[in-house]
C-alpha cells in the first residue's frame, strides 16, 4: 500500500506496462481479429500477480494480504481494446489508446487508496495511514537501518 503513492508509480508504470498489452493486442488482432488482446494479457497478468502475491506475501512472511493488492490495469485494457475495435488501426490505438491507458492509471486506482490517504498522528508526527502501515510492517530482508521514513512522499522501508 504505501509505496504506490510515489511519483514513479502514476508516471512510469503505466508507460512501461503498455507495451506488453499493445503486443498482445497485436497478436489477437492480427491471427483472429479479436480487439481482446489487452484485456486478455492484463487478466493473465492479473492472476499470476495474485498467486505472487499470496505465495510470496502470505506464504512465505505472512505479510497481511490486503496490503499488497496489485495495480488495477482491467478498465485501462478495456481502454485500449475499445480503441483498436472502434478505429481498426493500429496508429490511432497507439495515439489515442496508450495515452488513456496511461492517463486512467491513477483514476482507477485512487478509489482503492482513498482509505489509505486518512491522516493520523503517531507519535507526535502528522502521518497517513499508508505511512503508519509501512512503518509498523518492515518488509523481509531489510535491515533495521535502512529503514526510512520519507513525510509527504510515502515512502518508506
Amino acid at each position: 500500500v504505501d509505496w504506490k503513492d510515489r511519483r514513479m508509480w502514476p508516471t512510469v508504470l503505466p508507460i512501461m506496462l503498455v507495451t506488453f498489452p499493445a503486443a498482445a493486442q497485436y497478436y489477437f488482432w492480427e491471427h483472429f481479429r479479436l480487439p481482446i488482446g489487452a484485456t486478455f494479457l492484463c487478466l493473465a497478468l492479473l492472476v499470476g500477480e495474485w498467486l505472487d502475491r499470496y505465495i510470496n506475501f502470505w506464504g512465505w512472511t505472512y505479510y497481511p494480504i490486503n496490503l499488497v493488492w496489485p495495480t488495477s490495469l482491467i478498465p485501462q485494457a478495456l481502454f485500449l481494446d475499445i480503441v483498436l475495435l472502434l478505429s481498426k488501426s493500429f496508429i490511432i490505438t497507439a495515439i489515442v489508446g496508450s495515452m488513456g491507458f496511461s492517463l486512467l492509471l491513477y483514476p482507477n486506482n485512487w478509489v482503492i487508496l482513498a482509505g489509505f490517504h486518512q491522516p493520523t498522528e503517531q507519535y507526535g508526527q502528522l502521518m497517513t495511514m499508508a505511512d503508519v502501515i509501512g512503518f509498523h510492517y518492515v518488509r523481509t530482508s531489510m535491515p533495521e537501518y535502512i529503514r526510512i521514513i520519507e513525510r509527504g512522499t510515502m515512502r518508506t522501508f
